[in-house]
């Protein structure tokens, strides 16, 4: 059998508020199979975003083991951490993150400045990835003379420009409107489907989740 994507076993994450422990998730085990495309739901403050972060390797759990792409990525230092996540991750928010005085083109080369790549092999890694998510003749656009749903694209292209192994999607579709939220959507199942991407989407949105071939629900920091 082919090894989890993703691969949590017993995995806790508390924070210090105040002199008290919040404790946010609690001897989880979780695991994704390679090239699912999985939806994450529950009620705010459930542990959702935590546990987003904690695959992307963005925060560290309190306890428990987290085996990514067949990295053990909670024993990692900082350094290989940073550069794991710049060879195997892609992480798409809610609110874009996209620089507004750089163009489309210029927001996806981001990723790239952290790697080896020439300039023009940069930029030809940009335009391409632009290409895939529809969006090749806005590239000189600044974000401001963009569409939520094309800013949300440019972000996505920005995410898959490193091809990476997993997706990580907080709220994708939570700024946009249906149509703009479909066409993300779509553009998900297309890179999950074709490309292959396994996909971990973190959705309030019942329409979204139900794009997803598997979705999950997380509750007061478990699975239900």
């Amino acid at each position: 059998m082919t090894a989890p994507m993703i691969n949590l076993r017993q995995v806790s994450k508390s924070y210090d508020r105040g002199g008290e422990t919040l404790k946010v998730l609690q001897a989880l085990d979780f695991e994704v199979a390679s090239g699912s495309f999985e939806a994450l739901m529950g009620p705010s403050g459930s542990g959702k975003s935590t546990l987003l972060n904690l695959i992307a390797g963005l925060d560290r759990p309190t306890a428990g083991t987290i085996e990514v792409a067949g990295t053990r990525i909670d024993t990692l230092g900082e350094g290989a951490l940073a550069k794991w996540r710049a060879n195997t991750l892609g992480f798409i928010f809610q609110a874009y993150n996209l620089i507004p005085v750089l163009t489309a083109v210029e927001n996806v080369e981001l990723p790239l400045l952290l790697a080896p790549v020439a300039s023009r092999e940069r930029r030809r890694r940009a335009e391409t990835a632009l290409r895939v998510v529809g969006l090749e003749d806005r590239s000189l656009h600044y974000p401001r003379q963009l569409s939520g749903g094309q800013e949300q694209r440019v972000a996505i292209a920005r995410a898959i420009v490193n091809d990476p192994t997993l997706l990580v999607a907080d709220e994708p579709t939570g700024d946009l409107d249906r149509a703009s939220a479909d066409d993300v959507l779509r553009l998900l199942e297309t890179l999950n489907k074709e490309l292959k991407k396994t996909i971990i989407m973190v959705t309030h949105d019942p329409v979204a989740a139900e794009r997803a071939t598997v979705v999950r629900r997380l509750d007061k920091g478990s699975l239900a």
